[in-house]
């Protein structure tokens, strides 16, 4: 039996990681650990530990690291706390492999601490690209500290080995997040509406906006255009979910939050939908509006048109039902109104998407539980033949 341990630190990587660790929590060849950390910790993010604990898993060890601050100076002192404990956590729990997702903060601190400790490293959805966010540097850092790869597409494929990775451990299986939407049920509309307080008459706008780390803009201002351009839908009923736990955040926050006060008849603000309502509530959206992934990864799977505001995602994949447009007010507005145009939404009904069909979850823990993990730790960089070379 593996010992195979999962960390997980915000909402959203493990509604990613769901389905893979319910696969392991029934495989009589695993042993699931679960380490939570980050934002599952705090109370201001909704201790969403516990849902994890709701959903029947048993949590192994927790890693408390964030700091109330959301500053630069907070954040690196953060990935210092959170790789001494996650240091305690995996020589308690002496795991045979760490399975990440992602790119975040928590991810670097926790790859570190298995690096250190030489227990091998298994990374989710690595060879993405996210060039407004200090993600892009920590994702391909991870990479590099990892021995097997699980990436969304075939061009992440072909990055991670660019990196140097041995392409008999990169495999292609397609996004975490369409596995949610094959096997999740799906909440009623009056569900939602019921959950969320909130009776939502088309159109629906579900919002979800975050700090690009890397702008040059101050976070109050780049939502501030946001939040103009969503008043110029005075009809449309908008769900709003609130921004992590990265530099800027709480400017973020308060904006949403001060917009919602402002506006009870026709929006609603959350710290955390959790994934089974987040989706369903996309399901019946007209548009997904903000920055986040969702927007790139589910929205286009899900057929709901989406646009994505400023530079956060720039470098990812695109399917064609996303619209790109500036953080300034007319560019957003525009894009929305071309969002919600009939021909526009029989685009997105295609349901064309860049990231599979689903069934990650398979994938990656039948590679977990066969593939050899004798001299996995040994690492030889694969180069790349350069034009000329071998001829």
């Amino acid at each position: 039996m593996r010992k195979i341990c999962v960390v997980t630190g915000t909402r959203a990587d493990y509604g990613l990681l769901y389905w893979l660790m319910h696969r392991l929590a029934r495989d009589p060849r695993a042993v699931l650990q679960i380490v939570t950390t980050g934002m599952h910790l705090s109370p201001e993010f909704g201790l969403t530990y516990r849902v994890i604990e709701e959903d029947g898993f048993t949590i192994d060890a927790k890693v408390e690291m964030l700091l109330s601050s959301d500053s630069g100076v907070a954040l690196a002192k953060s990935i210092g706390i959170g790789t001494i404990g996650f240091a305690d956590a995996f020589a308690s729990l002496r795991p045979d492999i760490v399975v990440l997702l992602g790119d975040r903060f928590e991810i670097l601190a926790a790859a570190q601490a298995a690096m250190a400790a030489r227990i091998p490293v298994a990374h989710i959805a690595g060879g993405e690209s996210t060039e407004g966010v200090i993600d892009e540097a920590i994702r391909h850092s991870v990479t590099k500290l990892s021995h097997l790869h699980f990436v969304a597409a075939e061009p992440y494929r072909r990055r991670v080995i660019q990196l140097g990775e041995n392409p008999g451990r990169v495999f292609n299986v397609g996004a975490a997040g369409i596995d949610n939407i094959r096997n999740l049920p799906l909440a009623s509309r009056r569900d939602i509406e019921d959950r969320v307080g909130l009776t939502l008459s088309p159109p629906t706008f579900l919002v979800t906006y975050h700090p690009a780390t890397l702008s040059t803009v101050e976070p109050q201002e780049s939502v501030s255009s946001l939040l103009c351009a969503l008043d110029a839908f005075p009809d449309a009923t908008i769900v709003l979910t609130k921004s992590n736990a990265d530099p800027g955040g709480h400017a973020i926050n308060e904006a949403i939050d001060d917009y919602g006060k402002r506006r009870p008849s026709r929006v609603r603000v959350a710290t955390s939908l959790g994934q089974r309502l987040y989706l369903s509530t996309m399901q019946i959206a007209d548009v997904v509006v903000g920055n986040s992934s969702s927007g790139i990864l589910e929205a286009p799977a899900m057929g709901v048109p989406s646009v994505n505001v400023g530079d956060r995602q720039r470098g990812r994949l695109r399917s064609p039902s996303v619209i790109d447009c500036a953080e300034q007010t007319e560019e957003i507005v525009s894009a929305i109104a071309r969002a919600l145009s009939p021909d526009f939404r029989a685009i997105a009904q295609r349901r064309e998407s860049p990231f599979g069909h689903g069934g990650a979850a398979q994938a990656i823990s039948e590679t977990l539980l066969t593939f050899p993990f004798e001299k996995i730790l040994m690492k030889t960089f694969h180069d790349l033949a350069l034009p000329g070379e071998g001829t």
